[in-house]
């Protein structure tokens, strides 16, 4: 077989609408209606006039349509592939992220207009800093150019500025001061240059192609990439408007991560663009070349899953340049992010009387900064419910409304608390930003300090790093003896709180679940932003109303917390396993055993009716008819009790007559 690798030249993208001309017209009926792959076509589509990337350049930078002739889903097959054929290309995972939509974002510019809206004597400096990360082609290139402000009138007119944190706003970024300049202050080289993890670049494809020379520099991989935007600090002003002198830290992530275990080995595009590791990848049609490795994907996905959303759901409206198939990728990544690399829960009975029941929940931070971090309308919360046998609430904090707004809540701000004792108390891990007078606020250039900041921080972080100034623990959290802490010894990066459950003299068995929510708009937040009017206000609410607000659930725990005089009758309940509740007024049955065991479970004259296999801990059983059931249980795991309640063999126990009314 030819080796096609070698055969084919760089085709670039204005060439396929030809070619797919060509096929058109070509075409027959008899053609299969399949003749391109699902992901082809999808491409194709991308490459119509209202979904193509910007191939335009200014003085400074390139859009990213420049660079997708190269990067973007390559339709042969043979270009930014692994080993397997996979296709792996990096605009197909950017531009559906955030950082691709950045100057598109409606709930950014919602809040740059309310900030103007309060404060038009500062409009030039407001719009300048935000676009300065939001719009960086725009921005940098107007500075480079000598223009003395770049405002949001600029960005509507300029179509590279919309291109968001697009490929250049990275790989053009220069290496001086990497790491030591922040709040949107960033060097870029000027002269055509793409820097890159590659000692020997392919040049010539690259060069003759864009006029951009790919050059490898160690510092492209630096977590430094990050620091410009993501540690903000802003300036303070009173209630007359004048500048006090002060300044706010409004997001430090990147202080955050120094103020870690992580500095010095684990960088931000570890977790954000993930490494193939062995997995090398093609990069270039056509070009004699080896595989590359480290090949890192452009994900770039962190935890905003709401506003996912309503850019996938309103497209057209907002101009964006990808497909819903792209956003629900992202939307996947950013919740599997969110449950699987942030947080992790323990649950534990302390101890039991006929009055109190006291639980301990630790939340461990896993991520390499806050959890939640970024910009401060971000918020965790826990939802701690605690059911009886019959599956009646019995107790629950942290529960929400129509809103998705927390019940219970302060009017100001809920505090940070050790130990929870009341429904009207809820756990909430957020910053709260504080005015001159110490006011909560919402509005950035009124911030003064946080209130409160019980935000989770990552291990290793101490009081008495460097850069403490800039990721301080504020309110309550402060004087919490476990909060970051282990035996007094600060950077365990969790928290434990406990909660202490009435129980009314009720002896019986209790089913104790825990879960974090997160929301990155929560509806606080909204309802303080939507109390002024600006037409990308009003836009925005429009558009955050049609969305799907619910908060995304990050982790969830559940412990049965055994009667304190065990009713085996009633329960179910054994030496081998747990049952109830018995009966079930819904068909829904809670199922405990620490041992892993099979499940059959029969009708009343023996029909066998459901089957599950290396069940094990606490799990549900949903009956779907009414009526009298046996459950047969056979403990697989070759330990442990056999069950001493009905009929039994070794490591079986039959547990008979169970309703569901």
């Amino acid at each position: 077989m030819k080796n096609y690798r070698k055969l084919l030249v760089c085709l670039p993208l204005f060439g396929l609408p030809f070619l797919m001309s060509e096929i058109n017209d070509e075409a027959s009926p008899s053609f299969p209606q399949n003749f391109h792959t699902e992901k082809e076509m999808a491409a194709f589509n991308l490459m119509l006039s209202d979904t193509l990337l910007p191939e335009l350049t200014n003085q400074l930078f390139a859009g990213s349509g420049v660079c997708a002739k190269c990067h973007d889903f390559d339709t042969l097959g043979v270009a930014s592939v692994d080993v397997s054929g996979e296709d792996v290309n990096l605009i197909s995972d950017w531009r559906a992220t955030m950082m691709a939509n950045a100057a598109k974002d409606p709930f950014w510019r919602a809040e740059v207009s309310n900030e103007v809206l309060l404060h038009p004597q500062h409009k030039a400096a407001i719009e300048d800093k935000c676009i300065t990360c939001h719009a960086p082609l725009g921005h940098f290139n107007a500075k480079h150019i000598g223009m003395e402000h770049y405002g949001m009138a600029d960005l509507e007119a300029d179509e590279l500025a919309k291109d968001g944190v697009s490929c250049l706003a990275c790989h053009q970024m220069s290496a001086d001061s990497l790491g030591f300049l922040f709040s949107g202050n960033v060097k870029y080289d000027t002269f055509k240059v793409a820097y890159g993890p590659y000692q020997f670049p392919l040049v010539s494809p690259m060069l003759t192609e864009t006029g951009y020379k790919p050059v490898f520099s160690e510092h492209i991989s630096d977590a430094g990439i990050c620091a410009g935007c993501h540690s903000l600090i802003t300036e303070t002003i009173d209630y007359d408007g004048e500048f006090t002198g002060g300044t706010f830290v409004e997001q430090a992530t990147y202080h955050e991560w120094l103020n870690s275990v992580y500095g010095d080995s684990v960088s931000c595009q570890s977790c954000h663009m993930p490494n193939l590791d062995k997995w090398p990848v093609f990069l270039v049609t056509g070009a004699m070349t080896d595989a590359r490795s480290p090949f890192y994907l452009h994900e770039l996905v962190g935890g905003n899953v709401t506003m996912l959303k309503l850019l996938r759901d309103n497209i057209e409206q907002l101009g964006i340049k990808a497909s819903v198939d792209q956003f629900n990728e992202v939307i996947e990544k950013t919740e599997n992010m969110l449950k699987d690399r942030s947080i992790e829960l323990e649950l534990e009975l302390k101890d039991r009387t006929a009055d109190t029941a006291r639980f301990e929940l630790k939340l461990s931070n896993l991520a390499g900064h806050k959890f939640p971090s970024g910009y401060p309308s971000r918020r965790a919360f826990v939802e701690f419910l605690v059911q009886n046998e019959a599956g009646d609430t019995l107790f629950i904090s942290g529960k929400t409304d129509d809103n998705f707004e927390v019940f219970g809540q302060n009017d100001s701000y809920e505090p940070h608390y050790q130990n929870i004792n009341s429904e009207q108390q809820v756990q909430i891990y957020e910053m709260v930003m504080g005015d001159v007078n110490d006011e909560v606020t919402t509005i950035l250039e009124k911030a003064d300090h946080p209130i409160k900041d019980n935000r989770l921080p990552p291990i290793g972080f101490t009081t008495s790093h460097a850069v403490y100034d800039t990721t301080s623990i504020a309110g309550r959290a402060r004087d919490d003896i476990d909060f970051n802490k282990n035996n007094n010894i600060e950077g365990s990066g969790s928290d434990a709180v406990y909660y202490n459950i009435p129980m009314n003299g009720n002896p019986g068995l209790l089913l104790v679940t825990a879960k974090v929510f997160y929301q990155s708009t929560p509806p606080k937040w909204m309802k303080s932003l939507f109390e002024s009017s600006t037409p990308e206000i009003e836009l925005f609410k429009t558009l955050f109303n049609e969305t799907d607000r619910s908060p995304t659930l990050v982790k969830e725990i559940s412990i049965i917390a055994d009667a304190i005089t065990k009713n085996r009758e009633k329960t179910g309940s054994n030496d081998f396993v747990t049952v109830f509740p018995v009966p079930t007024n819904d068909g829904i049955l809670n199922i405990k055993s620490e041992y892993a065991h099979q499940l059959k479970v029969f009708s009343i004259n023996g029909q066998l009716i459901k089957e599950m296999e290396k069940k094990k801990g606490i799990y549900k059983l949903q009956l779907n008819n009414k009526g009298v059931f046996i459950l047969f249980f056979k403990n697989i795991s070759h330990a442990g009790p056999y069950g001493r309640a009905g009929r039994q063999e070794k490591g079986q126990v039959q547990i008979e007559r169970v309703i569901n009314g």
